[in-house]
């Protein structure tokens, strides 16, 4: 298989994916219209997209020794938790019910804990997220975990072993969710459907689709090389004209869109029927949409990879996590005496403010201490061994 370098924008249709799941995500939590939301799920789409990525950069490195684990959790200590923790903080500082388990964290040390170790979404009590976005945080997390042994599962013995060791877990987990634990304030894993809309386990399959995407990938460039450099206009070069990948996913996509919109009509809503679709048959347009951006030149990866989507794509993290305290702790509160009540122009403002403070946040903090934390420890470890 081709290695891929990190840092290289080496499908940067990708990039503007993120950035296209990060803007239908805000509009969910601070819609134009109150009590109308997107029902797509955004989710799977990312949960995709992380399968696809870490398996195609990693494939080929990861192996079970100290210097590599311990380089590979760095690196993805580095990407994830300094902006999380910093506006994590932020937030324990503004709601004044998180701020007295700040000041006091004696009285409710599981709060404190489980938000700042991003184990929040193991429990029964959402509400007690300080980010609620994060949620996803400890999806990714947990997969981060088990990442390289699946990628080792399917390079040593087959993709379906590691389909199967992931299927078990599911398993598992719905075992454990099912003991009776009631009397047990904390829940951990509480109920099946709690393990099926927010936890790896249930979201195992849209994972799954981005690491087959990602074996399927490596194979045909391993058999025809791809032509182009490693700029985002560059990385075009050499793709085919065809549309049928891509436009296959597409309208996979609207189908299942469509379904969502006649179970959502539905009263009383069926969660069941929601998760079959988002987190079951979904994945898999998804990852033939993805197929089509990455070999496909349609017009559609031409438009994601423009230099725009690529700088929201990047800040598209720090956006999504930013969104929801913007909103929150300023926009909402105020939307009758500072907006006068015009709620799509505090829409409008909430989300270019909130982009440009994102895009600060990236080239500002995110990414230099990202390369900073980095530079120290995994050069430090290997100067050690």
């Amino acid at each position: 298989m081709m290695a891929m370098k990190e840092g290289r924008e080496e499908y940067p249709a990708l990039t503007g994916i993120r950035a296209c799941g990060a803007i239908v995500v805000f509009y969910d939590h601070f819609p134009f219209q109150e009590g109308v939301h997107p029902i797509i799920n955004v989710m799977a789409f990312f949960f995709v997209l992380s399968g696809f990525l870490i398996t195609r950069l990693y494939y080929d490195k990861a192996r079970f020794d100290r210097r590599w684990i311990s380089s590979y959790f760095i690196k993805r200590f580095a990407r994830i938790y300094p902006v999380y923790f910093l506006l994590v903080t932020i937030v324990f500082l503004l709601n004044p019910a998180f701020r007295i388990f700040l000041q006091h964290p004696s009285l409710r040390p599981d709060l404190v804990i489980r938000n700042y170790t991003l184990t929040h979404a193991l429990f029964r009590n959402m509400a007690e997220v300080a980010i609620y976005p994060s949620w996803s945080l400890t999806t990714e997390e947990t997969f981060y975990l088990l990442a390289p042994i699946f990628i080792l599962l399917i390079r040593r013995i087959d993709f379906f072993v590691a389909f199967l060791f992931g299927a078990l877990l599911l398993g598992g987990a719905l075992f454990v969710s099912i003991l009776p634990n009631q009397h047990m304030n904390w829940l951990f894993l509480h109920t099946p459907l709690f393990v099926w809309e927010f936890t790896f386990f249930g979201h195992f399959l849209e994972f799954f689709a981005g690491i087959g995407l990602a074996v399927v990938i490596m194979r045909l460039e391993r058999k025809v090389p791809l032509a182009g450099d490693a700029s985002a206009e560059g990385a075009l070069v050499g793709r085919s004209r065809a549309t049928r990948w891509t436009m296959l996913g597409i309208m996979g996509i609207l189908v299942l869109i469509g379904v969502m919109l006649l179970i959502y009509l539905q009263k009383p809503l069926n969660r069941v029927a929601i998760v079959v679709v988002n987190n079951v048959l979904i994945p898999l347009p998804i990852a033939l949409l993805y197929f089509g951006l990455i070999r496909e030149n349609t017009r559609a990866a031409r438009w994601l990879s423009g230099k725009l989507f690529r700088v929201l794509g990047r800040s598209s993290y720090s956006f999504y996590l930013l969104h929801t305290i913007i909103i929150d702790y300023f926009s909402a509160p105020h939307l009758a005496t500072f907006w006068g009540g015009h709620r799509v122009v505090a829409v409008l403002l909430t989300f270019v403010g909130t982009w440009l403070l994102s895009i600060l946040l990236f080239y500002w903090y995110e990414e230099p201490l990202n390369l900073w934390i980095r530079r120290t420890f995994i050069r430090k470890r290997e100067a050690i061994a």
